[in-house]
């Protein structure tokens, strides 16, 4: 039997995660599995991958062949770095104390990656956010000084009107006058 250390899909359309599984080779993507090892998410950015990384090293010791994408995802969880250094102890080149100290502080270096792009993302947001809020206030301000312009012109028109008819009301009063006092 074959065993294979594979990725079974859930979640909806267009929106997918998945378990990691080892399954029989022979059997479905989304079927029967022997037993589940954890979970990867591409939906978030960076994406979550949860893995237990001690049931994982015990599989691939056992002779189970990860496929491609898994492969990638055990890689960038350190279980393949672990049984590399799980067989230098076996052989000799290392003791289990050393071999912990380097896997926890290639943990600690791969945390501090994760989380320097989790913060260029969120200041890239917050960057882009601003510049957007920025826009949006330039904008705002010049249709409220378009607004005003238009409101001061018609009040100029509207008192020209009064004017203008002001003096139209005394031009017939006037000649009124004129054709009385002759």
């Amino acid at each position: 039997m074959s065993v294979k250390i594979r990725l079974q899909r859930h979640g909806k359309k267009g929106y997918p995660f998945y378990h990691i599984v080892v399954a029989d080779s022979r059997a479905p993507r989304d079927g029967r599995f022997i037993e589940r090892l954890g979970l990867y998410n591409p939906n978030t950015n960076p994406a979550t991958v949860e893995i237990n990384v001690d049931k994982a090293v015990n599989w691939l010791n056992n002779g189970a062949q990860p496929t491609d994408t898994a492969r990638a995802i055990l890689s960038y969880k350190g279980v393949l770095y672990r049984r590399h250094l799980d067989i230098g102890v076996k052989k000799g080149a290392m003791t289990p104390e050393q071999a912990d100290a380097k896997f926890v502080q290639w943990l600690e270096q791969k945390a501090a990656q994760i989380d320097a792009k989790k913060n260029k993302l969120s200041t890239e947001k917050s960057k882009v956010k601003n510049a957007r809020l920025a826009e949006e206030t330039k904008i705002a301000t010049a249709r409220a000084e378009a607004a005003a312009r238009k409101l001061q012109e018609a009040a100029q028109a509207a008192a020209a009107a009064a004017e203008e008819s002001a003096s139209e009301a005394d031009s017939p009063a006037a000649e009124g006058e004129a054709a009385a006092e002759a």
